[in-house]
């Protein structure tokens, strides 16, 4: 018998076939049963009735618990107010594993209680849209980049040195020295674009900062596209074009998963080009006006020349129905490597976009300092060894040219999508300040 996938029962109706699974829910009525069974593409009703398969089986379909695994067997027949709008007639059952006091019951449990059991609760519809969400957003990232010719290459894990500020690194030991799990992969994605002209990265990134927020992860994923030759004005393209490619790919392959997450995807519709772009001190001037008017509201206060808290970046997006483009931050809150603008020598030709609804930065990006000795200068301000950075200046000694690259957190995007309140659902197994298990 054929065993088919949840997801593809629209193609065998009429036929009998096998779904492997797990039982979801159950319910009894008379002589007949209802099992909710998934198998990881989808959830589907098999009725199981009394005078078809007889006692014996009928009593085992009842006896089945929460979670339990089994191979259902059965005919697929179209039904609209079923779930996925096909059922399953069912012909045979056979138990495959017991599951006895799954813990995970229909009631209500607390954010630590699910956490703890981070990897059973997987298992939920909620999370089951979320990570396919995440999904395809990987995959829509992936397509769109090769397909305008980006090679992708993997940046290593360890790394000798910051990228990012030497606060937040994590520390072990390598043999005979010191190593750091990466910040970023931007560095050797620069030493890529210098070789193919455009690459990316897209891998697991490390950030020993110590925060408790919804918006902070300790181990997440970045994409780190890079590009020889890319203006700034290149650079904010290249990300427009990847975020509006990114939401049209969601909105037409998981309506299911979206309508379970119960998003309101007019919110999502409305992400098309062009984005606004606005400079950093219209932004000031934006959160000056906000705050002369909520005196009271202590996190809305702001000094112009700092970098924007949370509710900052809330404030400046009210303002839009996309996500904003800020461009030219102050050169004293930004990275070494960023360039500085030649026509605004206090500023860096960097952005950061920031999503819509108040779900803060999702990309920042930058040209790249390309000239030796002012990246010899900038490296010596920030207080960073040469020696660690003799073969990225390698890369300023020959042949440098204008580039330019961003990185995008993958869960604060997923995140946005989904319309979820904590990254922590975004990824499959978080890793926290005070979380490193299951």
């Amino acid at each position: 018998m054929e065993r088919v996938r949840i997801e593809n029962l629209g193609d065998h109706v009429g036929k009998e076939i096998e779904v492997a699974g797990w039982l979801y829910n159950s319910r009894s009525s008379g002589k007949i049963t209802f099992l909710l069974v998934r198998d990881g593409s989808g959830v589907v009703q098999c009725v199981v009735f009394k005078p078809d398969v007889g006692e014996e089986l009928f009593e085992l379909a009842k006896s089945f618990t929460q979670e339990t695994s089994l191979l259902v067997q059965g005919t697929v027949r179209e039904d609209k107010r079923a779930p996925g709008g096909y059922e399953l007639n069912v012909t045979n059952l056979i138990k495959v594993g017991d599951s006895v006091d799954y813990p995970i019951s229909p009631k209500e449990h607390g954010t630590t209680f699910l956490m703890d059991h981070r990897h059973l609760w997987l298992r939920s519809s909620r999370q089951h849209a979320i990570l396919r969400i995440r999904h395809e957003i990987i995959h829509a990232i992936r397509d769109h980049f090769n397909n305008q010719g980006f090679i992708n290459l993997d940046a290593p894990i360890f790394t000798p040195n910051a990228v990012e500020g030497t606060t937040t690194l994590f520390e072990t030991d390598y043999f005979d020295t010191k190593a750091y799990l990466t910040q970023s992969g931007q560095l050797y994605m620069e030493a890529g674009a210098m070789a193919f002209g455009k690459v990316y990265c897209f891998g697991p990134t490390f950030r020993a900062e110590k925060s408790k927020t919804r918006r902070h992860l300790t181990e997440f994923w970045m994409l780190e596209p890079e590009v020889a030759y890319m203006t700034l004005e290149g650079d904010m393209n290249l990300a427009e074009g990847l975020i509006t490619y990114i939401v049209e790919r969601v909105l037409e392959k998981r309506q299911e998963e979206l309508k379970t997450l119960e998003r309101d995807q007019s919110l999502l519709e409305r992400i098309i080009s062009p984005f606004p772009r606005v400079h950093y001190k219209e932004c000031c001037d934006i959160l000056d006006e906000y705050a002369k008017a909520h005196p009271d509201e202590e996190e809305a206060q702001f000094t112009c020349g700092d970098d924007f808290g949370a509710r900052h970046e809330s404030i400046i997006v009210e303002k839009f129905d996309k996500p904003v483009m800020v461009h030219h931050f102050p050169a004293a809150i930004k990275a070494f490597y960023m360039k500085r603008d030649p026509q605004e020598l206090d500023a860096v030709l960097g952005f950061d976009m920031l999503a819509p609804e108040g779900y803060g930065e999702i990309i920042g990006g930058s040209e790249r300092e390309d000239d030796l000795e002012t990246l010899r200068t900038r490296i010596k301000e920030h207080d960073l060894p040469e020696e660690n950075f003799q073969w990225y200046l390698d890369l300023r000694r020959y042949g440098s040219v204008p580039h330019a690259g961003f990185g995008l957190g993958l869960e604060r995007t997923v995140t946005w999508i989904c319309g979820i309140h904590h990254l922590r659902e975004a990824i499959p197994l978080p890793r926290m300040m005070h979380r490193i298990s299951p």
